[in-house]
């Protein structure tokens, strides 16, 4: 076993403890103030200065090395196949139960490898612009299921990556509001010729449906799945909706205005009746299934804090 925590010549992963994986970080010259961190981190998230030093630098300074060899393979690729050159974006995909942490994580990465070295141009999207729009998915009557495989235009989000991995020079895609709960019509975010796309979301790693040859995760170059136990994702969850029934619940034009007036105890239940109802069957059946397909898993404690990071090696 080495330093690092790694377990059985067998496994598939090398396991290594927070201390052990700050060690790791080279770079000094990539930080984050505590203003951006503040500016980055979801609703009651505490990731701080001491987490992005410790996790996500090093995090970051493995997906450079990572890229700088994709970089290099396709180049010596291309040329063993007398191709024309051409750019391929490396792309990141990031996974995770609500509540979890995920969207924070990609931001952070986000902000850190803008800053690495040769300052690669990096997009951000989320999956949620690619659900169904409301209409469809009542149409189809799994609008109660919004967040599971089945409630996502998954034909599209794939043509997406495929033509940002391919280096179309513009790709736009969909435009989802937490606001109104739905598609925002005429609305799209179009993508330009990244040097790196991060892809967050809840399903990105799925295997192929049924009667598909693909999976969204065949094109992404890294994966970080961010893991916690189910009944602390689900407290974190509790907490951050009762913080939301006091900030973006009480916007007139949202759709859950009515939890604002929900008393203390309504609101818990209603939370917990949203949790057992809808998120924990889609971590159990759908989400937590995937874990063992990424590249890194971020496992953190009833704390919210990263406690250990597990690499995939084989």
């Amino acid at each position: 076993m080495s330093e690092l925590g790694d377990a059985a010549v067998s496994s598939p992963w090398v396991t290594v403890p927070r201390q052990a994986w700050a060690d790791l970080a080279t770079d000094g010259q990539l930080a984050l103030d505590a203003e951006t961190i503040e500016r980055l981190r979801g609703l009651q998230d505490p990731t701080d200065e001491r987490d992005v030093a410790e996790v996500y630098l090093p995090l970051a300074e493995l997906l450079n090395l990572y890229r700088i060899n994709h970089d290099q393979l396709y180049s010596d690729s291309y040329g063993f196949l007398n191709v024309a050159p051409s750019r391929t974006p490396f792309i990141i995909g990031v996974a995770g139960s609500v509540a979890v942490g995920k969207s924070t994580t990609a931001r952070l990465l986000r902000e850190l490898l803008q800053q690495s070295q040769g300052h690669p141009k990096v997009d951000l999207i989320t999956t949620d612009g690619f659900l169904h729009p409301n209409a469809v998915l009542e149409d189809r009557g799994i609008l109660d299921k919004k967040g599971f495989p089945e409630s996502y235009d998954r034909r599209s989000l794939l043509a997406f990556v495929v033509a940002v991995k391919s280096g179309v020079p513009e790709v736009s895609a969909p435009v989802y509001s937490h606001v109104i709960y739905d598609i925002v019509p005429d609305e799209q975010i179009t993508v330009s010729s990244p040097d790196i796309l991060i892809v967050e979301g809840l399903n990105v790693l799925q295997p192929a449906p049924v009667g598909s040859s693909l999976a969204l995760n065949d094109f992404f170059d890294f994966t970080v799945y961010v893991d916690a136990d189910e009944e602390d994702i689900r407290s974190w969850f509790v907490a951050r909706f009762m913080a939301l029934r006091d900030t973006a619940f009480r916007d007139p034009t949202s759709f859950f205005r009515a939890y604002a007036e929900l008393s203390d105890a309504e609101a818990i239940r209603q939370a917990l009746d949203v949790w057992d109802t809808i998120n924990r069957p889609n971590l159990v059946q759908n989400i937590e299934p995937t874990r063992d397909r990424a590249t890194a898993i971020l496992r953190k404690g009833s704390d919210h804090v990263i406690s250990e990071v597990r690499i995939r090696r084989i």
